[in-house]
C-alpha cells in the first residue's frame, strides 16, 4: 500500500531535518516548505503537526515552524529516559524465554554492524545500530515504551549522525551489543540490564564531550 501524502511529507521533513538541511532553530514558511517537497500545504501543515508532537519542531500560528534545537543537557536528560527504557525492554525480553529463532532480527543486527565496520561503513554501522535498538524495544513488547522511545530516539538522531565521524571507530559498541543478545538468549536479565545500562552511560558520555569538545551546545 503506498504512503498517503502526509506520511510522504513527515518522512521528507524529518529527512531534511536529520541531515542538517533544515538546521536548528531555523524559521520557515508552509508555503516554503510545501514548495521545497513539491506538495499542497496541507499534507505539509498535517505533516508539520505530527512532527511538532514528536519534538522535532515547533508550529507558530501565522509564522510558520521552528526546527526544534537540542542542547548537550537536552541530550543528558534524553539519555537518561533512554536508558530507563530501553533497560525496562532489556529485562522484559530476558524474562520472555525467548530462543535463537527469536531473536534472528536482533542477531542479524550485531552482524550487520560487524560487517560495516570491517568496510569502514560508519553510515551503515549507523543503520544496523539504530535497527538493533529498536529491535530491542520490540522484544520487550511495551507498546507505550515503544512510542515514547521513538519521540526520545528522533530528538537525538542529528546529535548521533553529526557526531558519527568524530568518535571513535564504534567496536566496543558492537561488544556491547552481542553481550546484551547472550544475555537475553540465556534468560539472564541482571546481566542484560547491566551491561545495556553501561553501554547506555558510555553512548551518553562520549556524545556529550563530543558536542562539547566541538562547541556544539546547540544543534
Amino acid at each position: 500500500m503506498s504512503k498517503s501524502n502526509t506520511q510522504t511529507a513527515v518522512d521528507e521533513l524529518r529527512s531534511l531535518i536529520f541531515s542538517g538541511e533544515l538546521p536548528a532553530d531555523s524559521n520557515h514558511l508552509e508555503g516554503e516548505l510545501a514548495e521545497r517537497l513539491n506538495m499542497s500545504r496541507t499534507p505539509v501543515r498535517e505533516a508539520t503537526l505530527i512532527l511538532a508532537a514528536q519534538g522535532l519542531l515547533e508550529v507558530r500560528p501565522r509564522k510558520g515552524v521552528r526546527i526544534c534545537a537540542i542542547s548537550t543537557k537536552d541530550m543528558h536528560e534524553i539519555y537518561e529516559v533512554l536508558s530507563e527504557l530501553e533497560c525496562l525492554s532489556v529485562v522484559n525480553a530476558a524474562q520472555a524465554g525467548y530462543g535463537q529463532n527469536d531473536l534472528q532480527v536482533l542477531n542479524a543486527c550485531i552482524d550487520d554492524m560487524v560487517s560495516a565496520l570491517a568496510l569502514d561503513d560508519r553510515e551503515g554501522w549507523a543503520r544496523a545500530d539504530e535497527a538493533f535498538h529498536a529491535e530491542l524495544i520490540d522484544l520487550g513488547g511495551n507498546t507505550r515504551v515503544k512510542a515514547i522511545a521513538q519521540t526520545f530516539n528522533d530528538q537525538v538522531r542529528r546529535a548521533r549522525n553529526l557526531t558519527l565521524y568524530m568518535r571513535p571507530l564504534p567496536t566496543k559498541s558492537n561488544d556491547d551489543h552481542r553481550q546484551v543478545y547472550d544475555a537475553i538468549l540465556a534468560g539472564d536479565e541482571a546481566r542484560a540490564r547491566a551491561v545495556h545500562q553501561a553501554h547506555r552511560l558510555s553512548s551518553r558520555t562520549l556524545l556529550t564531550n563530543l558536542l562539547e569538545q566541538n562547541g556544539l551546545r546547540r544543534i
